[in-house]
Order: structure tokens, then C-alpha cells, then sequence
């Protein structure tokens, strides 16, 4: 019986160190999506939120890198994470914050986002195995770079890159990159739950009730995305490519557990796909 209770105890304080070690890498993720990083400032500085003196010599206070907001560490927790980013700020495409690279470009989704789905539908959307097909590596590595480099005026057209499985690939790269998935942390569980009602129209209508919780720079991207998406099964005696061949390769994409467990990844992977699934097939009425 004594042993019991010390089992149980230990249990207790293993679960509490786990949900601790949970909650600082979310806020560690968070914190690099919005860019807000510990700075060391030159000479004295004053936080911009509470109007006070930074105190110390190294390490006073953070920065926002989108728009180089200055507070105490403290304070940083009741600024706003909608800040205006600066486009002189964003120094890359790929591993940015979709939302803060929306904002900073005045736009509703990431134009990487659009150059790809644009060449994909003019000269891709009859390709054999079109999303599942890889491209090679290195030319998809050439595609991020350009588009880091020369933003919008990235050139990926078949004079440059014939093989159009290096553009969904860099599409693809591009959501996998994403700190915070299309389908966000947040949202995630409650996607997970959706997907399992047994009942169809119950469940579409509980994935309707998660899509609302989307930051709307997700939102957008994902309809667009899903419009897209239906293009290509429409086309599928040619690409093979049908709703569930997709969700397969788009579940583990556009959604990712809060956890980084490798149990939690497999357990829920037919319920990413069924997600992705249920989202192409339904895109007129979920959107």
C-alpha cells in the first residue's frame, strides 16, 4: 500500500514536470514566431510599454524583430502580438511567421503561397502523382533561396525549373517550415476531435466550428489552399492524385502536435489525413 502512494505521488510529479517542459517549448515556439528575442542594449534604454528604466548591463529586456519593439521581459506579456512588422525587419520567407509575413508584405496570404499554386495550375495539374512525387532536393533548396532572396520576383518558371515536382515540393517545404503550422498548435486537438465522430455531418460541422478559430492569415491560406487542392482531384484521371491520396501527403504538412512526440505523430496521422480529406472534398461548404 505504501509503495502504492509513493508510486502515485511520483506519477503526480512527473506529470507536472512533463505539462512544465510542454508549456516552455510552446512559449519558446511562440516566442520565435513572434519574433520577441532577449536583448542586450547600448547604454541606457527605457521599455516602450511601461515607460520605466531597463536596469543591468547585459540581457535588460527584449526586442520584437518584426517590429523592433522594446520592453522589459515582463512587460513583454501584456504587449499585443499584432504588431505592424517592418519590411525592412523580415529578412527571409521560409521559417517566418505566417501571420507576421502577411502583415509585413500587405497582403492576405504568403505570396510564396500564390507563385507556386499559380505555375502548379498552368502547367502541373495533369503531372502523374502531382504532390506525391518529390523533386530533387538541392532545386527545391534553389527555390527557397530565391524566393528569401528576391521575394516576389523569385523566378520558378519551367525556363528555370522544368520539373514541376520541385515547385509542389517547395510549396510543401514551405508549410513544413512554418513555426506555427497552418493548422495551429491551438486548433490542433480540437481538429484531432473533430475527426473522430463516427457521425459525417456531425463531424463536418464540428470542423466548421474549429476552422473559425483560425488566425485569419491561417484561414486564408487554407481555403486557398483547399481551392487549389479541388483542382487537382478534378484532374485526377490524369494525376491519380484524389482527396485521400492528398490528405496523406498534406496531413503531416499543414498540422503538427504541440508535443514533440514521436507517439502522438503516428497515433494521429489517419486522423490528419481524414482532416485534409474532409477539407478538399467539402472546400464549397467549409470555406
Amino acid at each position: 500500500m505504501f509503495s502504492e502512494e509513493l508510486w502515485l505521488e511520483n506519477e503526480k510529479k512527473c506529470a507536472v514536470v512533463r505539462k512544465s517542459k510542454q508549456g516552455r517549448k510552446r512559449q519558446e515556439l511562440l516566442a520565435v514566431a513572434l519574433g520577441v528575442k532577449v536583448h542586450t542594449f547600448r547604454g541606457p534604454h527605457w521599455c516602450e510599454y511601461c515607460a520605466n528604466f531597463m536596469w543591468g548591463l547585459i540581457a535588460q529586456g527584449v526586442r520584437c524583430s518584426d517590429c523592433g519593439l522594446n520592453v522589459h521581459k515582463q512587460c513583454s506579456k501584456h504587449v499585443p502580438n499584432d504588431c505592424q512588422p517592418d519590411l525592412k525587419r523580415i529578412k527571409k520567407v521560409y521559417c517566418c511567421d505566417l501571420t507576421t509575413l502577411v502583415k509585413a508584405h500587405n497582403t492576405q496570404r504568403p505570396m510564396v503561397v500564390d507563385i507556386c499554386i499559380r505555375e502548379i495550375e498552368a502547367r502541373g495539374l495533369k503531372s502523374e502523382g502531382l504532390y506525391r512525387v518529390s523533386g530533387f532536393t538541392e532545386h527545391i533548396e534553389d527555390v527557397k533561396m530565391a524566393f528569401d532572396r528576391d521575394g516576389e520576383k523569385a523566378d520558378i518558371s519551367a525556363n528555370i525549373y522544368p520539373d514541376i515536382n520541385i515547385i509542389t515540393g517547395a510549396l510543401k517545404l514551405y508549410f513544413r517550415d512554418l513555426p506555427i503550422p497552418v493548422i495551429t498548435y491551438d486548433t490542433y486537438s480540437k481538429f484531432i476531435e473533430a475527426a473522430k465522430i463516427s457521425n459525417a455531418d456531425e463531424r463536418l460541422e464540428a470542423v466548421h466550428e474549429v476552422l473559425m478559430l483560425l488566425p485569419p492569415a491561417h484561414y486564408e491560406t487554407l481555403r486557398y489552399l483547399m481551392i487549389h487542392l479541388k483542382k487537382v482531384t478534378m484532374n485526377e484521371k490524369d494525376n491519380f492524385m484524389n482527396a485521400e491520396n492528398l490528405g496523406i501527403v498534406f496531413g503531416p504538412t499543414l498540422m503538427r502536435p504541440p508535443e514533440d512526440s514521436t507517439l502522438t505523430t503516428l497515433h494521429d496521422m489517419r486522423y490528419q489525413k481524414l482532416i485534409v480529406q474532409i477539407l478538399i472534398e467539402n472546400e464549397d461548404v467549409l470555406f
